[in-house]
Parts: C-alpha cells; sequence; structure tokens
C-alpha cells in the first residue's frame, strides 16, 4: 500500500508556507486523545533524550531542548501527522564524530558548534526544498541504511561501556576503546557495574511482559531516587550533576567562517540522513495509516525544526523512527501529540530539573546501551543475506566502516555504495534473446552466438535506459547475435519495452550500429517502443536513419510485418 503522496505541482505544495497540515483538520475529541498520547510520549522519551544527548556530547539539559521547539516547528511546518522530529541516535553519533576533535565536549564551544551543525543542516534542507530535492531519499537504499544503523548501534553500545563499567575512557575510536576497556577490566567499578546491569535487566523485562510500561523512566526516576537517598556520589558511583533549568535562551550561535567551512562536511551527512531516516519513516505511517504525504513540505518542517534547535541551544535533530512508533503506539494520531509532549518537557525544564543533578552516569550510560541494542538490527541483516547475498556485503561493509572508521565516513560510504547499486543496475541489465516456447509462450533464453528466436529473426531485450554507459554492452551484444556474415538473419528486433530514453552518446552507438548491419543486410527494428522513447529516437535522428517503417509501438506489430514481407521471399532485409 503506497501513500497518498500529493501531487506537488498543486497550489498545497508550493504555497508557503501551509501551516499545521499535520494536526488539520482538528477535532476535540480526537485532540484530548493524541494529548493523552504526547503525554506518554515525553514519559518514555526523556530518559532517551538524555540518552542521545550523551551520545551527541552535548550538556544534559540540551536534550530536553530537542524536544521542545524543533517539536513545536515540524508541528507548524511539516505535513506528516506522524513524524517525531528530535534528538536522535544516528544524528548525534554522525555529531559527536564530526566535533568531538575541535572543541572538548559539552564545553560552551562544543554547544556553539553544534548549534552551527543545525543551523547549516536548516539551510540544506531548506535549499533541497527550494529545489524540489525530496526524492534525494530514494538514493540511500534500505540495504546500506540497515548496516550503517547497525554499526551506529555497535559504536554507541561500545562507547558508553565505560561509563557502565565505572572506567575512564578516552579515546574517541571505537578499536581502541574497546583495547582500553579490556585493559581496564581488573579495575571495575562493582558497584557502578551492578546498577547499570539492574537498569539493562528491568528496561529489557518491562520491555517484554508489559511493553506499554516507560520502562527507562522507572529506571531513570528510581535511579535519581536511590542516588538522592543514600548518597551515590560519596559511594563511588558518578553522577552528571547539576543541571540548569528554565527554558532555553534564543540566540543564534557564535561562529566562525573558518568553522563554517569545517562544519559543512559534517552538516552534509546529518542531512543525508535527516532526509532519508525522516522520509523513510514518514513514508511506511503514512502508507500504514492511508494518511496523505508531502516530502517537499516535510523539508520544510525538518528545516524549521533544526533551526529551532540552533537558536534555542540545542543540537541537530532528525526524524527518529523509534518515538514515532513510540507514539503511534500511544494512540497519537496527529502532531497534537507533539504539542503536548512540549508542554509536558517545558513544565519539567521549569520545575523538576534539579532532581537530575542525582542521576548516576553509568544509569544514563544503560539507557544509551539500550538504545544503541535497538539499533543492531541482526535479524534485518539475517534477513537480507538470506535474499541478497550480494547486498549483505554491502551492508555489512558500511557496518564495518562506521564501526573502524567513524560515523561520518559510514554514512558517505552508504550513499555512494546505494549509487554503485544504481549504477550497476543499468550499467550490466537483464538481457535475453526471446525464444518461443511449446505452446506459444515467450521465453527468455540466453545472448549468445547463434542464438535466435525463429529462423531469420531474432528479438533481442535490453532491461534498461540506453546510456553512454551501457552502450557498449549493447552494440557489443547485438554483433555477437549477428555474427561476422549474418547470412541467414533477415532482422534484428529490439524489445525497447525498458528502454526509456537514449543520450547523445548511445545514439551515435546506434547509428553505427545500424550502418555496419546494413552492410551484412540484416535490417535493425526496433519494437515495443514507448511513448517517451520516440521523442529521442526523433530528436537524435534516429528515426531517419533506422527508417520509420522499421519502428513499432507493439511487439506484435513487428512480428505480423515481419511475417508478411517474409511471404515474399528477398523483401524481408
Amino acid at each position: 500500500m503506497q501513500p497518498l503522496i500529493q501531487d506537488r505541482s498543486n497550489a498545497a505544495s508550493r504555497g508557503w508556507p501551509v501551516l499545521f497540515r499535520g494536526m488539520r483538520p482538528f477535532n476535540g475529541a480526537r485532540a484530548l486523545r493524541d494529548s493523552v498520547a504526547g503525554i506518554v510520549l515525553a514519559a518514555m522519551n526523556i530518559p532517551q533524550a538524555l540518552g542521545y544527548t550523551a551520545i551527541a556530547g552535548m550538556p544534559a539539559v540540551t536534550g530536553f531542548y530537542t524536544l521542545l521547539l524543533p517539536l513545536l516547528a515540524f508541528a507548524t511546518f511539516g505535513s506528516s501527522r506522524y513524524l517525531v522530529v528530535a534528538a536522535d541516535s544516528a544524528t548525534a553519533a554522525i555529531l559527536a564524530g564530526g566535533i568531538s576533535g575541535m572543541a572538548t565536549p559539552a564545553s560552551a564551544k562544543y554547544v556553539a558548534l553544534a548549534g552551527t551543525v543545525a543551523l547549516l543542516t536548516a539551510a540544506f534542507l531548506l535549499v533541497a526544498r527550494l529545489l524540489r530535492l525530496g526524492f534525494i531519499a530514494d538514493f540511500l537504499s534500505q540495504t546500506v541504511l540497515v548496516g550503517f544503523l547497525t554499526g551506529v548501534g555497535f559504536q554507541v553500545g561500545i562507547s558508553v561501556l565505560g561509563e557502565m563499567l565505572g572506567l575512564e575512557i578516552h579515546s574517541r575510536r571505537t578499536v581502541l576503546q574497546v583495547a582500553q576497556i579490556v585493559r581496564g577490566l581488573p579495575h571495575v567499578h562493582v558497584p557502578s557495574l551492578l546498577l547499570s546491569a539492574a537498569v539493562v535487566a528491568g528496561v529489557l523485562i518491562l520491555a517484554r511482559f508489559a511493553p506499554r510500561v516507560p520502562g527507562p523512566l522507572i529506571a531513570v526516576a528510581g535511579a535519581i531516587a536511590a542516588s538522592a537517598a543514600w548518597n551515590f556520589a560519596a559511594r563511588g558511583i558518578a553522577v552528571i550533576g547539576p543541571v540548569a533549568g528554565g527554558l532555553p535562551h534564543l540566540g543564534l550561535p557564535h561562529m566562525s567562517w573558518n568553522e563554517i567551512q569545517l562544519l559543512i562536511p559534517v552538516a552534509g551527512s546529518c542531512f543525508v540522513m535527516i532526509v532519508a531516516q525522516s522520509a523513510a519513516t514518514a513514508r511506511i505511517y503514512a502508507a500504514r495509516n492511508r494518511q496523505p504525504l508531502d516530502e517537499n513540505a516535510d523539508l520544510v518542517g525538518l528545516s524549521a525544526a533544526n533551526t529551532a534547535a540552533a537558536l534555542s541551544g540545542a543540537f541537530v535533530v532528525n526524524g527518529s523512527p523509534t518515538q514515532t512508533a513510540m507514539l503511534e503506539g500511544s494512540g497519537g494520531r496527529s502532531q497534537v501529540a507533539h504539542v503536548a509532549t512540549a508542554a509536558v518537557v517545558a513544565l519539567v525544564l521549569l520545575f523538576l530539573t534539579r532532581p537530575l543533578q542525582y542521576l548516576p552516569r553509568c544509569v544514563l550510560g544503560a539507557i544509551v546501551f539500550m538504545v544503541a541494542i535497538r539499533l543492531v538490527d541482526l535479524r534485518g541483516m539475517q534477513g537480507i543475506r538470506r535474499e541478497s547475498p550480494g547486498e549483505y556485503l554491502l551492508a555489512l561493509t558500511t557496518a564495518g566502516v562506521v564501526v573502524l572508521w567513524g560515523v561520518e565516513q559510514g554514512i558517505v560510504l552508504a550513499m555512494v555504495l546505494s549509487l554503485i547499486r544504481i549504477v550497476r543496475h543499468s550499467y550490466r541489465p537483464h538481457t535475453a534473446v526471446l525464444t518461443r516456447a511449446d505452446g506459444g509462450i515467450w521465453q527468455l533464453a540466453p545472448v549468445v552466438r547463434g542464438a535466435t528466436t525463429e529462423p531469420g529473426l531474432v528479438i533481442y531485450r535490453f532491461g534498461a535506459a540506453l546510456f553512454y554507459a551501457n552502450a557498449g554492452r549493447f552494440s557489443e551484444e547485438i554483433r555477437l547475435l549477428v555474427g561476422p556474415a549474418a547470412s541467414s538473419l533477415c532482422w534484428l528486433v529490439v524489445d525497447a519495452g525498458a528502454i526509456t530514453n537514449v543520450d547523445y552518446t548511445a545514439a551515435r552507438v546506434v547509428r553505427e550500429l545500424q550502418e555496419d548491419l546494413a552492410h551484412l543486410g540484416v535490417a535493425l527494428v526496433f519494437a515495443h517502443v514507448q511513448s517517451d522513447l520516440k521523442p529521442d529516437l526523433d530528436r537524435h535522428h534516429l528515426t531517419e536513419v533506422i527508417g520509420a517503417n522499421r519502428i513499432f509501438y507493439t511487439l506484435h506489430e513487428a512480428l505480423d510485418c515481419y511475417h508478411n514481407l517474409a511471404t515474399h521471399p528477398g523483401n524481408t532485409k
């Protein structure tokens, strides 16, 4: 079932802006139900936001900021009724990988750099909307996306093991972190380890037997209460310390031109991940619930959300699949739920940040670890391996690059591999010779010397658009079928049903091919020519070269013409 993708040429898509599309039509009873869902989402999402903040290397309070103005901005400008746009593990990991070497994590400078990345990402998203580039999401295949997120899961999970074990880990490279953890095992802080294990076990048990209960929130609240009552900090269990309260102060991040230049690749990586992940998530839920979706309007919403994040001192936000699933599972059916979530977060910022200072770091690490576990999609990887071993290798390679080199390099590789897959399918398309089986049923035979459809006739199927990269193969296989003498061959018919266009280089190849076949006494014929291909044949003068009487709209017309001419010997060539 496909989502009801709106026509991007209509007035609604062209209007700047069309507001509150994710909330309309507004209904009182439905709004109340969505508000309750938003409160539930806030209860489940606040602990996760703290985890994403730890992944990003930002101050704890900025996790709350991502659930405030960015949510409201997307609810105002976006199209999707379900997509939750807030902090996300993938973009948080990309951010940390890109700027952790430029400033100390959680410092004022680091926060400014993170805000600059969010602002640059917002600019990229707005440009993508102006150019109607919502389709870019299609160029990041699901295969490499599964591999990328699995790699991110391993990287993030390993990065917090030090906190869960009470060890000091200084390296930012995953392999070196593993080495430091192994060397530090004799010095593990046992109380931190036991507390981390209890949190992980408790959250897993609740997820298994009571999935609607907000396990992470219960774990965080319980840990805060226990830490305050028994003074965990005095017992060697590190806590996060004071957390600034109050609503965020608005303002542009401090940045220089040199820093902007250095941050453009980081923002570009975030942009690619946001477009791919947000579009995929929005499509899934629009299709599932038969809701309209305008991808280009969502680009405006995502740009507004990241602008709000930058102005409020937060970091880059993304359409989150896990948080969107939480919203749907709690009964939310519109962006009204997001407004309710933002209201709850505002209340927490105003009145409830003081207890957060008692939150043990190992508990926060355990929450992040649970997020990482959900990212490691072993079932998806196994499914890819069973159905397509070649694509499984691509997914595995992407995951390996993320773990061994970094998230930013992983997203670049994911894009490159996805594009290579597209080019490879066009460069090496499926080709065949059409033959008739018993009963007159068409079947496909390999392209080999001597293959024929029937005496004097070869029907050659080419399964892709004809362009400069595959024109050589097109010519080579036709010459193979014709052979050097072609004494018995009269017509070579190209089944052009899959050829949607012909470029300049390929047109020159077809011209040369037609001339060479004519010298051998073989007629080059195009059949099954679609309406979008005929203008290309006319523009490149191939209609004149081949002959209008040798271009047919259906294969049956070509066969009828051949058989009619065959009844008059000597006239078929």
